[in-house]
């Protein structure tokens, strides 16, 4: 089976993870923002190992970007505390 192929099922978890982070980032709650944050980074993983399997190296350097401005916003997250 060729790489792309192989990595195709990957799209739909990545997409979900992503989705449902978000929704979760939005919360009021601190707790769901938190869980919402480690999804979000846990999309990233996902998305970057399809984009490997795909070839996609702009979907590769856009989570690696995404995954830099999560930490960034957590860190001023916890700094306004």
């Amino acid at each position: 089976m060729a790489p792309i192929l192989a990595a195709n099922w990957l799209q739909w978890p990545a997409m979900i993870i992503t989705v449902g982070s978000t929704w979760m980032i939005a919360s009021k709650s601190e707790t769901y923002r938190k869980i919402g944050f480690w999804g979000s980074l846990i999309a990233n993983v996902v998305w970057t190992l399809w984009g490997i399997g795909a070839g996609a190296f702009a979907v590769i350097a856009l989570q690696f970007l995404l995954a830099i401005t999560n930490i960034r916003g957590l860190r001023e997250a916890d700094e306004t505390k």
